[in-house]
């Protein structure tokens, strides 16, 4: 038996490495390896007592760690989490882990390597962000070659247009199946510059998807929102270094603006072939955005020339991209207020955000839900996207 269900494809377009320390620098250009630096897990669930035992072990688990872990079976997601998960580093393991999950195919995202090359506030030279970006895309090219279950999201900051450009296509010749973008303004342009429309292009041309998720933006809002003379909220884990409460009830503004700049732009209506997702973002928003968009859309269209399209920006967003729900959003309720092509089921493995039983808690909403709709949320809006990756 496994996690999914077998009379069903499943298709999960959210699941994670946890990287060990030198998950950068082993990869990375020798002129460069000393100047990159280590992963860190200083603002996370994971203590550095459990990453130095497993560094201590050769950067891997236990083999009686390993064995508890596949004793758990079908329950394996329930219990297996965050660096202490089955294969959350180790892509043999993965291999094992993807056995009993049950899912046919998995978008594999970095967890903690993305801060230093996606935030150009770490003040450090262009040439080490994308070093960085190109030893990132390398590892994870190597993670995932062994599986194809795995498909391994690459990462291109936009801040520079020429280097982003110059690492997409490496990427893709390292076989990336998505490529991961921050979704802030690269600097001081619009992701719909003209300086981009190149890397836009070769996306478009590629077939493969861009994907924005949360990391690619600061997490937090604005310090002065959260000085209210009191005591430091703490996250919902109980922490204080994650999405804090505030954090959450704004963690849709930078997405919705990215996507949103990007249509008005005319980035979409322009490269109709080019796709995207945006996933562990939330999806509350999208039906108001679409509304939104179309209305701007037609009523600005009326001066502005740039947003008269041939498709409103909602058909343009419908057809070219795709949004994961969190596990406590009802997605019947937003299929009813926009449509059913435009979400997708994740599963965050092994993130412990993405619940103990991710299914079970889509299909508390689902459970009237017909059954092609229930096939487009589990696989058929995926496969929309990665047409390549269907399983018969």
């Amino acid at each position: 038996m496994t996690y999914a269900p077998s009379y069903r494809a499943f298709y999960d377009a959210d699941s994670h490495i946890m990287e060990l320390p030198d998950f950068l620098k082993k990869y990375a250009d020798p002129d460069i390896r000393e100047d990159i630096p280590e992963v860190s897990y200083s603002a996370s669930l994971v203590t550095d007592e459990e990453v130095a035992v497993i560094m201590n072990q050769g950067g891997r688990h236990s083999e009686e760690h390993v064995a508890t872990q596949i004793a758990l079976g079908d329950h394996l997601i329930e219990s297996s989490k965050e660096i202490q998960a089955l294969g959350a580093f180790d892509k043999t393991d993965r291999t094992t882990a993807m056995d009993l999950l049950g899912f046919k195919k998995q978008l594999v995202f970095a967890t903690h390597s993305v801060a230093f090359p996606f935030h150009p506030s770490s003040k450090k030279p262009l040439k080490l962000r994308y070093g960085a970006t190109r030893a990132h895309n390398r590892h994870m090219a190597d993670f995932c070659s062994d599986d194809d279950r795995l498909m391994g999201v690459g990462i291109v900051p936009l801040d520079d247009p020429s280097l982003a450009i110059r690492e997409l296509e490496m990427a893709l010749k390292e076989g990336m199946e998505a490529i991961w973008v921050p979704h802030r303004a690269p600097i001081d342009i619009s992701p719909g510059h003209v300086d981009l429309e190149a890397f836009w292009s070769l996306l478009a041309e590629s077939g493969i998807p861009f994907v924005i998720h949360v990391g690619g933006s600061p997490l937090q809002t604005l310090k002065a929102w959260s000085n209210n003379g009191r005591a430091p909220t703490k996250d919902w884990m109980g922490g204080g270094e994650n999405v804090r409460t505030k954090d959450a009830a704004l963690l849709h503004q930078p997405p919705e603006t990215f996507i949103s700049m990007m249509v008005l732009d005319g980035v979409f209506h322009r490269h109709p072939k080019l796709h995207g997702a945006s996933v562990e973002l939330g999806a509350g928003w999208v039906p108001e955005m679409l509304r939104r968009l179309d209305w701007v859309a037609k009523i600005y269209g009326k001066v502005d020339e740039s947003v008269r399209f041939d498709r409103p920006p909602s058909q343009q967003l419908t057809e070219q991209m795709g949004f994961t729900p969190f596990p406590h959003e009802n997605v019947t309720n937003l299929i009813e207020q926009s449509n059913a092509e435009l979400y997708l089921f994740s599963s965050d493995y092994p993130h412990v955000e993405g619940t103990r039983d991710p299914i079970a808690r889509f299909e508390k909403f689902l459970a009237d839900a017909d059954e092609p709709v229930k096939e487009k949320f589990y696989s058929e809006n995926f496969l929309r996207l990665w047409p390549d990756a269907r399983v018969n």
